[in-house]
């Protein structure tokens, strides 16, 4: 059993990256000229992945919460590529802060800029939160739901890490709502490896966070709100962290 479901989802993951390819390029011509089509790709690429995810892998998507469409800040948990497909395709106009790596990955990236992602360097941090700032500061022409990791990275279940002062910082400078989102998806769907297992991924879209916090009393509620309801979300799922 566990052979044939490592095979399937190698399978799955195969079939994903060939349809960004092919659908990276059916949508081409519409999103060099509007970004609506590139909105559009992406919109069509996430149902794509979160159909083919039920129906070779038996992995179901649940949103529980209200996913926002005027312009906040969504602050998520981050445990695999998975769930930046689901929240994506909740919201109307989702874009990321991402590493600044990923701009160069083939079609992810090209499109990652079209919709008004923000790319940053991971490096010197006091650098690249100016730089982020600034470049936030750019796209807030183009009305939408900024969506950032406030640890980071990709964190696997059961591991700590600190939640990181950007998060905090952007909701200061926009002075827009923050919606926390919690998941548990890294209980079926890893951070690294090919075997994905079956069950109900659920992406939980929190009450928002008024802005007019100061920074701090605003990073821990963020943090206690996303760590409690994401640990909840996995004890649902059957994981008991080490």
């Amino acid at each position: 059993m566990l052979a044939i479901r490592w095979i399937m989802s190698l399978l799955f993951n195969i079939q994903m990256y060939l349809a960004m390819a092919v659908m990276a390029v059916v949508f081409a011509p519409w999103a060099l000229f509007s970004r609506e089509g590139a909105f559009a790709a992406c919109h069509t690429y996430c149902r794509w992945v979160i159909f083919t995810a039920r129906l070779m892998l038996g992995l179901k998507v649940e949103v529980r919460g209200t996913p926002p469409t005027d312009e906040v800040v969504i602050a998520a948990k981050h445990q695999s590529f998975f769930d930046i497909l689901v929240i994506f395709h909740a919201i109307p106009r989702g874009k990321f802060i991402m590493k600044r790596e990923l701009i160069y990955a083939p079609f992810l990236g090209q499109y990652a800029q079209r919709i008004g992602c923000v790319f940053v360097d991971r490096g010197k941090r006091g650098a690249a939160i100016a730089k982020m700032k600034a470049d936030v500061a750019k796209s807030a022409t183009d009305p939408g739901q900024l969506v950032i990791y406030p640890q980071g990275t990709r964190v696997n279940p059961g591991v700590v890490k600190p939640y990181k002062v950007g998060s905090g910082l952007l909701y200061e400078q926009l002075g827009q709502p923050c919606v926390p989102v919690a998941t548990n998806i890294g209980v079926f769907w890893p951070k690294r490896g090919v075997l994905r297992k079956p069950g109900t991924c659920v992406v939980h879209f929190l009450p928002r966070i008024e802005p007019g916090l100061p920074v701090p009393v605003f990073m821990k509620q963020l943090e206690q709100a996303i760590e409690d309801t994401s640990n909840a979300l996995m004890a649902e799922a059957g994981f008991t962290a080490p």
